[in-house]
């Protein structure tokens, strides 16, 4: 009985994992740049999109758990092995795309560590520590070290949490002593559309909406939320599921909106709409806030530690879902190449294989001139990819409920098929809108070309989703382990 009470689960520990999971510094300045508006856009995604998915997550964790749950496993009980391996690989392929931005981030705080800021608006300089960074992250994870355990953990503490508190914090004092409040101010572009339209230019909650443009970064800040699927499948170790997992939820819920919400406002305070930069937007906070604070000295030492924490967190993904994918191997979904492990069992070729593909997109930073749009092109197509696991993902939930009705589920959306249509039905259109939406050029940034911009993301998305059926249809019998 002891032995049981051990691997339960207290709702607050699941809450703080999902919070873990979800909440990161390099969304800060994507979201700031939205002004007074970012609270609606962190609400859109709170209820349109993390509580529909912690819900949805939460009853197919439960229910497929002891076979190491997962949305591999979830569908291809509905949908069969072609759509669950194609579900595994989005997971997989968008955290590939999704490790230039966050290194880019991570470029961004290291040129003030390098005394240097505008080394953070230079293509080439981002593209050397993409490549630097993630190859290193690669082969300490090949030599199955205990290093990427330690930058992790330590990585949270020092470069997100720490950093995160005190520029809320500075913020705050901002406020306190009267000083001008930039989000108060709309940005060039919404006061020239309210211009346009007869309007007085003021500070918006709900944005000024011309066109699916006008609300691109929607999709940016979607992105901002995902993840909490992962740790859904522990929602069997609470002692209550039914009870506690909805509690866990929300207090998470709650904790990342005011997280969200109090660091982007601290940046957003200080630094003008135009001028906010995808990549170095916290350090440029950071730099404004402790010099007028007389603690200058310290805007190096945060962008080490920002920076640290960017790669903690790259450090920890690197090997997690290309696990995941090695996980396919059994069931014959990828060729044996690709399933091919070293003396420590590391997926080698995986590995080596997502690196390729890193530095191909990093090559994007030597091609483009503009920084900030080469993070946003990144973002959306990650946006996409993995918007579209979890279309996957709800569709799966709403079919078990008709074609496997007693499957055992430790927690249970209530209120039957209803309340299941309309958690996952919400979800659905949250998923679905901000996918539309990633394909348009936001029109608060300078993309250049247009037609690059949506035949960039639209490349990434057919040609990362068609991969995976591909594969499949050639899978032969003999790659069965």
């Amino acid at each position: 009985m002891q032995k049981a009470n051990k691997k339960k689960m207290t709702a607050f520990t699941l809450s703080m994992m999902t919070v873990a999971a979800v909440c990161s510094l390099r969304g800060l300045p994507m979201m700031a740049k939205e002004g007074l508006s970012m609270i609606f856009y962190i609400l859109f995604a709170a209820i349109m999109f993390l509580l529909p998915a912690s819900l949805v997550a939460a009853e197919l964790g439960g229910a497929f758990s002891k076979q190491g749950g997962g949305v591999y496993t979830w569908v291809k009980e509905a949908f069969g092995s072609r759509w669950g391996f194609t579900a595994i690989w989005l997971q997989w392929i968008q955290n590939v795309v999704w490790y230039p931005t966050v290194l880019a981030f991570a470029g961004g705080a290291l040129a003030y560590l390098f005394m240097n800021p505008a080394l953070a608006d230079k293509g080439p300089y981002m593209g050397i520590v993409i490549l630097v960074c993630y190859w290193a992250a690669t082969f300490v994870t090949l030599a199955g070290s205990n290093v990427a355990s330690s930058v992790t953990k330590y990585g949270v503490l020092l470069g997100t949490v720490l950093p995160g508190i005190l520029i809320i914090v500075l913020g705050f004092l901002w406020i306190d002593q009267g000083n001008p409040l930039q989000f108060m101010k709309p940005s060039a572009v919404v006061a020239a559309a309210e211009t346009v339209a007869s309007q007085a230019p003021h500070a918006r909650l709900f944005p000024h909406i011309t066109g699916l443009g006008s609300v691109a970064f929607l999709a940016g800040i979607m992105l901002l939320f995902a993840g909490v699927e992962v740790h859904a499948v522990n929602a069997n170790k609470l002692d209550n599921p039914a009870r506690q997992f909805p509690e866990s939820m929300f207090l998470a819920m709650i904790i990342i909106f005011l997280l969200f919400t109090l660091g982007s406002l601290a940046i957003a305070a200080v630094i003008p709409a135009d001028q906010i930069s995808l990549t170095a937007g916290l350090m440029q906070a950071f730099e404004q806030l402790l010099d007028k604070f007389h603690l200058g000295f310290l805007t190096p030492i945060m962008g080490l530690l920002a920076a640290f924490g960017a790669i903690g967190g790259v450090m920890s993904w690197v090997g997690g879902p290309s696990r995941g994918l090695l996980e396919t191997a059994k069931d014959g979904e990828i060729p044996p190449f690709m399933a091919k492990t070293n003396k420590k069992g590391i997926q080698v070729n995986i590995l080596i294989i997502q690196a390729v593909i890193v530095s191909l997109l990093a090559l994007l930073y030597f091609i483009m001139d503009n920084v900030n749009v080469v993070f946003f092109v990144l973002s959306a197509m990650t946006v996409t990819l993995y918007l579209v696991m979890y279309i996957l993902m709800y569709a799966v939930a709403i079919k078990l409920r008709y074609t496997r009705p007693d499957l055992p589920r430790s927690y249970k959306i209530p209120g039957g098929m209803v309340g299941m249509w309309v958690v996952a039905g919400t979800g659905l259109l949250g998923v679905c809108f901000a996918l539309i939406v990633g394909f348009f050029p936001p029109t608060n940034l300078t993309v250049g070309n247009p037609s690059l911009y949506v035949g960039l993301v639209s490349a990434g998305l057919i040609v990362f989703v068609g991969l995976p059926l591909l594969i499949n249809r050639m899978k032969k019998p003999a790659w069965k382990k």
